[in-house]
């Protein structure tokens, strides 16, 4: 769904990419992982392949919990206390899903990303930690953003009702233009789609996004 408000039009030409959480630790088939998440990754690589060839700006937000869960949200504390292991730093579950980081990009650096700093994993491309369920909070996502005159932000990723509701939230209240896009982002739902596209969130499937910013599509397979 999108609307012809000239304040919620996306910009093609300013526009960047947000990835959610995409992290081994919560994909579908993982202890801990979040229905759905791996089933989505094909419309994520998509969207994210077509960024990066139209040179716009890719960001891959990601959790990392430290031991003992202290850095985490209160509601995973006791989880994590228990020692369970979930995309502690350093630890294989926390890398991004498969063939989601560019050709040739390092590992995470935990020890820069929990610091706050961005790590460059290719032309334009970052990894950012972020410490609770929205990326603006307590990160260097809109200090990115502004760096690269962006004014529109495009969101994919993991477990629509918690992060990326959030960060479609906070990206609103920094009047920046919002796309979402339901097939590439795991758990959404009628209702909570309706609910952000009240914000002005345009909802956007990865064919008809890639075909209205005018980016190629990637080859299929």
């Amino acid at each position: 769904m999108t609307t012809a408000d000239p304040h919620l039009a996306p910009h093609p030409a300013s526009s960047a990419l947000v990835t959610i959480d995409l992290q081994r630790d919560f994909l579908s088939e993982s202890p801990y992982g979040i229905p759905g998440t791996t089933e989505v990754l094909p419309q994520v690589r998509r969207t994210v392949e077509a960024f990066r060839a139209a040179g716009r700006p890719v960001v891959h937000v990601v959790r990392l919990y430290e031991k003992g869960g202290g850095n985490a949200d209160l509601v995973r504390r006791t989880l994590l206390a228990s020692g369970t292991d979930l995309v502690s730093p350093g630890s294989e579950g926390s890398g991004l899903a498969p063939a989601l980081a560019p050709l040739g990009a390092p590992p995470l650096d935990p020890e820069l990303l929990l610091a706050g700093r961005a790590q460059e994993l290719g032309p334009s491309e970052y990894a950012i930690f972020k410490p609770r369920w929205g990326a603006f909070y307590r990160t260097p996502l809109q200090e990115l953003l502004e760096g690269h005159g962006v004014d529109t932000v495009v969101l994919v990723g993991c477990n629509f009702p918690n992060c990326p509701r959030a960060t479609l939230i906070q990206a609103s209240e920094r009047d920046y233009r919002v796309v979402a896009v339901p097939d590439a982002i795991s758990r959404t739902s009628e209702q909570g789609l309706a609910e952000v596209a009240g914000l002005g969130v345009q909802l956007l499937d990865t064919a008809e996004l890639l075909a209205r910013f005018g980016f190629p599509a990637p080859e299929e397979g």
